[in-house]
Parts: C-alpha cells; sequence; structure tokens
C-alpha cells in the first residue's frame, strides 16, 4: 500500500558541541497517522522533534514537507509550512480568555470581531470533540483544559502536522482517554500526529507506529499491531528486560507515620493541604497519587520538618513503642531526635544534593553531624559513593566529580542510594524514576521494595498510574490539597483513581 508522507526526514543530525544529540536520522511521518516517538531521556526524541518545530536547525541532512524540501529556521517557518508543537510546559497568558490566547499574535484588522472569532473557535473545537468555552479565563481552568487551548491554538493557525511532548503527563486517566478520542477524531480528519513519550501502555493503545530513538540513533520503525511492551522496550534499551515488579504481602504492618488534620499555607497564604489525615506503616509501600500541584510535595515536605503546618499533627511511632510528635518540628530537630527518616525530594540539586560538590562530599552532607574532631572522616562516605556508583550503575567519571555534571537520572541514583543507605525506618521518595532509563527504573523499585521487606514505611509520590498500581500496596489521592480516597492498589482500578484525582469521586468512593 503507498502512503503519502507529510514529513520525511533524510539523514539528519544534531550535534551540541562535542555531544551528538541526533546521528543521521531517517524517518517519515505519513498523512493521517499517529506516530509515537519513543526512547529513554536523552536518546534525542525532543531535540528531533524542535528542529520539526523550528526551534533548531539540523547540522547535516534534510527535512521533506508533503515531498518537498523545506528549510525551518525559526517555529514562524514551521507554523508556515503547518507543523503546530504541543510542550509540556504551556505558553499561555492567565488573565486573557482561550479565544484571545488562540488568536494572539496572528495578522488582522485593529478592531477584532471578537464575537465572531469565538464562534470560528467554538466551531472548530466542536469539529474534533473538544470541549471549550473560548470565553473562559485560563486562570479558571484545569491543566487538561489548557492543553485543549493550546492544541485548538496550532489547529486555528492551520497545523497539518501537531507534535505533542509527554501530552498524558498531568491528565487523570479519564482526561487522556478523552484526548485520545479527540485525537483520532483529527487523525481521520487527515492530520498527522506525532507523541513523544515515554509511556508503552498509551503507545500501543493509540498509535499506528512507533519510531524508536536510542541514545541518538535511529532504532527503526514498527508498525504498533505487531508490536509489545517488551519488543518495544527491547528495541529502546538494546536488550531484552524483565517488566515485572515483585510486589510482595506486607508482613505484620506496624504504624510508624500518623498525620492528623493536618492543613498547611504557601507563602502567599493559599492552603496546599487542606485537614489532611492518614497512616503509613512500616513494611508497607503507600503510594500517593494526584494530579501534579495537588499537594504531594507539601505532604512529603511537613513529614520532613521542611514545611510548617498551620494546624494539626504528625506523630512518628518508632519501632521501639515510643512516639514523637514532628509537626512543628525543623528537620534538624527531627533528626536530633535520632529518628531514622529519609527523604528524596523532587527538587534533586537545589533541596538534596550540592551542585558543586563531589559525590564523597554528598555523602558527608548525611554524617558530618556525627564526625568527632577537628577533621571530618571521609573513608566511610567515599566507599558508600563508590558503593552507590557500582550498585546503581552511575555514569560518572569517578566519585571525586561534582554532581551538577552528572545527568538528571544520575543525580537521582546518587540521592536514592545515600538516603536509602542510612537506614531508614520511614523513606519518602517523591517521583523516585523520573529521568531514569527502564533498566535503572526497574532497579529503584527494587530497591523499594526490598526496604518495604525490611519493616520500613516507604512513602512514594509516582505520576505513573499504571506504576503506582504494580508496586504500591495501597493508594491514596490527592486532589486540591485534600484527601479524596485510600484503596487497596490490588483491587481499585486506574479509572477509579482517576474519578478520584479529579475530585468527583470523593462520595462515590468514599474515604480508606
Amino acid at each position: 500500500m503507498e502512503y503519502e508522507n507529510a514529513i520525511e526526514l533524510r539523514h539528519v543530525t544534531k550535534r551540541f558541541g562535542s555531544v551528538v544529540a541526533n546521528s543521521d536520522i531517517s524517518l517519515t511521518v505519513r498523512k493521517g497517522e499517529i506516530l509515537s516517538i519513543l526512547g529513554e531521556n536523552g536518546s534525542g526524541k525532543t531535540t528531533l522533534m524542535n528542529m520539526l518545530s523550528g526551534i533548531y536547525s539540523p547540522d547535516e541532512g534534510s527535512i521533506l514537507i508533503r515531498g518537498k524540501e523545506a528549510v525551518i529556521r525559526s517555529p514562524k517557518d514551521s507554523f508556515a509550512l503547518g507543523i503546530g508543537m504541543i510542550h509540556q510546559h504551556f505558553k499561555l497568558i492567565p488573565v486573557l480568555s482561550a479565544a484571545e490566547n488562540i488568536i494572539l499574535g496572528l495578522p488582522g484588522a485593529q478592531r477584532l470581531n471578537m464575537a465572531l472569532l469565538t464562534q470560528e473557535i467554538g466551531a472548530l473545537a466542536e469539529t474534533y470533540g473538544f470541549e471549550l468555552n473560548p470565553a473562559q479565563k485560563i486562570y479558571n481552568m484545569s491543566v487538561s483544559q489548557k492543553q485543549t487551548v493550546e492544541i485548538v491554538k496550532v489547529l486555528y493557525r492551520g497545523a497539518e502536522v501537531l507534535i505533542l511532548d509527554e501530552p498524558t503527563a498531568v491528565l487523570t486517566p479519564q482526561e487522556t482517554q478523552k484526548l485520545f478520542d479527540v485525537l483520532r477524531n483529527m487523525k481521520r480528519a487527515g492530520k498527522s500526529i506525532i507523541i513523544i513519550t515515554h509511556k508503552l501502555r498509551e503507545v500501543l493503545e493509540l498509535s499506528d507506529r512507533v519510531a524508536v530513538l536510542r541514545k541518538g540513533a535511529y532504532i527503526g520503525t514498527v508498525e504498533t499491531a505487531e508490536a509489545s511492551a517488551s519488543s518495544l522496550t527491547e528495541m529502546m534499551v538494546g536488550e531484552r528486560i524483565s517488566l515485572d515488579i515483585c510486589r510482595d504481602e506486607p508482613q505484620t504492618p506496624e504504624k510508624r507515620i500518623e498525620m492528623r488534620g493536618v492543613t498547611c499555607r504557601d507563602k502567599e497564604g493559599v492552603a496546599v493541604l487542606k485537614d489532611v489525615s492518614f497512616t503509613a506503616y512500616g513494611g508497607e509501600i503507600l503510594g500517593i497519587a494526584g494530579i501534579a500541584g495537588s499537594g504531594q510535595k507539601e505532604l512529603l515536605e511537613s513529614i520532613a520538618g521542611l514545611q510548617e503546618t498551620e494546624n494539626g499533627e504528625i506523630l512518628y511511632f518508632s519501632p521501639e513503642g515510643t512516639v514523637e510528635k514532628l509537626s512543628g518540628m525543623k528537620s534538624s530537630e527531627i533528626s536530633n531526635l535520632h529518628i531514622s527518616l529519609a527523604f528524596v525530594p523532587e527538587d534533586r540539586l537545589g533541596m538534596g544534593l550540592v551542585g558543586s560538590m563531589d559525590l564523597t562530599d554528598n555523602m558527608m552532607l548525611r554524617s558530618y553531624q556525627e564526625s568527632r574532631g577537628f577533621f571530618a572522616d571521609r573513608k566511610k562516605p567515599r566507599k558508600l559513593a563508590m558503593d552507590i556508583v557500582e550498585q546503581l550503575a552511575v555514569a560518572t567519571p569517578g566519585v571525586d566529580t561534582p554532581v551538577r555534571r552528572l545527568s538528571g537520572g544520575n543525580v537521582q541514583k546518587v540521592l536514592l542510594g545515600r538516603e536509602i543507605a542510612s537506614n531508614p525506618t520511614v523513606l519518602l521518595v517523591a517521583y523516585p524514576v523520573r529521568g531514569l532509563d527502564i533498566n535503572s527504573s526497574y532497579t529503584i523499585y527494587h530497591l523499594l521494595n526490598e526496604q518495604k521487606k525490611k519493616g520500613v514505611a516507604v512513602i512514594c509520590v509516582g505520576e505513573d498510574l499504571d506504576v503506582l498500581l504494580e508496586l504500591c500496596d495501597r493508594i491514596m489521592v490527592l486532589a486540591g490539597g485534600k484527601v479524596t480516597g485510600t484503596a487497596d492498589a490490588r483491587t481499585i482500578t486506574k479509572e477509579e483513581v482517576g474519578l478520584m484525582m479529579s475530585d468527583s469521586g470523593r462520595r462515590a468512593l468514599g474515604h480508606g
């Protein structure tokens, strides 16, 4: 069967100094198809798409649009060729309406007929199945509504090819399905859609074909119907990997952390946690799910003594049977009580590690207060740093390398390895595999399970619901700073979690 190509890349190479981000890549995007670009972090996916959207220009090779060679020097050139890219971080003006954001920057008359423009935008949205109120202000919109505005914006400007970068990262399962329905409608209308993603299940559900990149090189394109999660993983990594997460039943769980009616406010005085209560047990993994910004960060920081609480209590139950009140304490005060609490924050270099210091010195941040005498002991921290590099396959020239020179994924390995090495009774982790390759991700899942087997209470904030449901024993959901439900991860469905994430399933599903 002959296919009409919307885009063809021929031997495209892009370098940044001595680093080759894309090497001799040739692939096609057909008219009226959904193509997934799959690859691990650092494989060159976003760089490749940024060349189509005019942010970068290729150093070698050529780009053909509808059979004709094109020169794309800027996003303006890309738009003129009918290509629109929807980035992970939206570029909208909050105080303007959806319609005003959509037409912003377009040529036209000095006096606009907003009633007519609003009608046109509403009709366009309805054509593809979007739910959009053109008059609604951006600051009143949910994340999925803002994403809709971004997509309609590029469609209104005549895009025939749409590139979406991790489009489901901040959506509930229900919002994801709505987006998929709309993308299928666009495909039927002859649009070409390119999705950059790392979620294998979504790739298999939505796309027609999958193009795989590995370390900047093009591995191949396969028909989705003939692919599986394991075959795509093997293409990405270069070897067969087990995608099973081993989950044992909790053995004699003991109460470790109890939060009672905790409320926290941010610097502007807005409540980010609202009357939150829950219990975490040693010997289990408690997953925290929710749309980004629902209070997950503040929840972990309040336990770690980094977030001031307005009211309520946070209690720590030691293995020896004593109870300590953590609320009102700073992290240093918690440490002085010899409470074995470890925290892996979302902001690795801002909160967890010091970028200008090497691996050994970053290990010492955990132990320098215990040193006796004028000089700190570097032998044990250096040995720990070397062990972490070996066990977690940290890519670094050596333990004397400043942490800021490591990739984001390797920074995560160093921080998580250091915190686990402190033998905690409570382990708080935020997005522990963000930025990691598949091999390393499953290593981290194994490490968390090992901590669980040792009786540690693991509280894990995650963004991939499929993983949370496989890894955790219980799932607690936050929406708008409130707990909307807690459930057994073995029995609850992703759709039920999605309802709680959107705060609409609270009455139906209740509280755990």
